[in-house]
C-alpha cells in the first residue's frame, strides 16, 4: 500500500462508515473520469493511484471483513474498466454511478 493518503493510514479511514469510504472512492473515480476526458495523463495516473490506494485501505479495514467480496469486486471492475477491452464491459461512468449511491447514503446518514 502506498502512502498517498498518510492522514488516512493513521487510522482515520477506519473510523469512517462503509458508505463514507465508498463515497470518497467515488470522488476519486470522478477525478479519473475528468482527467481521462481532458487527456491529462499525469493527472489520470495520479487519480488512478489515489483510487487504488483508497480501495486498498478499505480492503485492509478490519471492520469490512463481511463486505470484502463486494469491495474487492468493485476494485477489480474499476481496474478492468481502465483497460482498452474491459472484460466486464463496464465503463468508468457505470462505476461512477455505483459509487454515487454510497456518497448519497453517507450524506443522509451524517
Amino acid at each position: 500500500m502506498s502512502a498517498i493518503h498518510n492522514n488516512l493510514t493513521a487510522g482515520r479511514w477506519f473510523e469512517l462508515s462503509l458508505c463514507e469510504q465508498m463515497g470518497i472512492i467515488g470522488t476519486e473515480i470522478g477525478r479519473v473520469i475528468r482527467a481521462k476526458k481532458a487527456n491529462n495523463e499525469p493527472a489520470l495516473a495520479n487519480a488512478v493511484d489515489r483510487t487504488l490506494d483508497l480501495f486498498d485501505l478499505t480492503i485492509s479495514d478490519p471492520h469490512r471483513l463481511g463486505q470484502l467480496k463486494e469491495i474487492v469486486r468493485a476494485r477489480e471492475i474499476f481496474t478492468d474498466s481502465l483497460s482498452k477491452n474491459p472484460a466486464y464491459g463496464s465503463t468508468l461512468e457505470d462505476i461512477d454511478k455505483y459509487f454515487l449511491s454510497f456518497a448519497r447514503a453517507a450524506r443522509i446518514n451524517t
